[in-house]
């Protein structure tokens, strides 16, 4: 008996170090769990699947660039980032391995970034870049076309490290390797076909939902 017992917590402290047992995250307030009629998932929803684990931006150094082919090139604070027109929307995030979360996002929009660095007419693609060394890339025209969210907040409270604070993007109808979190620059380049961390590595360069995920 003695012998099964000590088998038991072996197998759950090899559970425990793998990762398969999630903390709860800490929270800086008391998140929601439906806007408007609509069901919420929750922070800890997501399964933690970035390339480096959880990152901590220190926020008294942060400043977010907005570089490349910019006539205004900029250099935000957390703060300046924030004071900015907030948008909020809830939108899902489908990821590739098969699980989605549907939060309540809020945030400033990339194109109202954008619009004050002042992209160039040679610019055509919008890639970003992550505290990790993370990167994704965007057509400039889906960014304009569409309210797309830097994100800071989710389900009422502040995103928190496990989540990409200080800020998310909120990729809508794309996959979630497109939602890159810990985004410390937004770089406008000419190169289409530039391709970010897992786009590399075989996955679909567009990252529609409805399209395929491998190229």
């Amino acid at each position: 008996m003695k012998e099964k017992v000590v088998i038991v917590i072996f197998v759950m402290c090899l559970i425990a170090v793998s990762g398969c047992v999630n903390q709860p995250i800490q929270l800086d307030g008391v998140e929601i769990n439906e806007y408007q009629g609509q069901k919420l998932s929750s922070v800890n929803d997501f399964m933690e699947n970035s390339i480096e684990g959880p990152q901590h931006v220190p926020i008294e150094n942060y400043k977010l660039e907005i570089t490349g082919l910019v006539g205004n090139p900029q250099s935000l604070t957390y703060g300046e980032v924030l004071n900015r027109q907030k948008y909020s929307k809830v939108t899902t995030l489908y990821c590739v391995e098969g699980w989605s979360a549907t939060i309540f996002w809020e945030g400033v929009l990339v194109k109202d970034l954008l619009y004050e660095a002042f992209p160039t007419s040679e610019a055509n693609t919008v890639i970003f870049h992550a505290y990790d060394g993370y990167t994704t890339s965007l057509p400039l025209d889906y960014i304009l076309d569409n309210d797309i969210m830097l994100a800071y907040r989710m389900n009422n409270v502040t995103l928190p490290p496990e989540r990409g604070y200080p800020f998310q993007l909120v990729a809508e109808d794309k996959w979630g390797y497109k939602w890159i979190k810990w985004v410390t620059k937004i770089e406008l380049g000419n190169d289409p076909e530039y391709k970010g961390y897992w786009e590399s590595r075989g996955y679909n360069n567009d990252g529609d939902v409805n399209g395929p995920i491998f190229e």
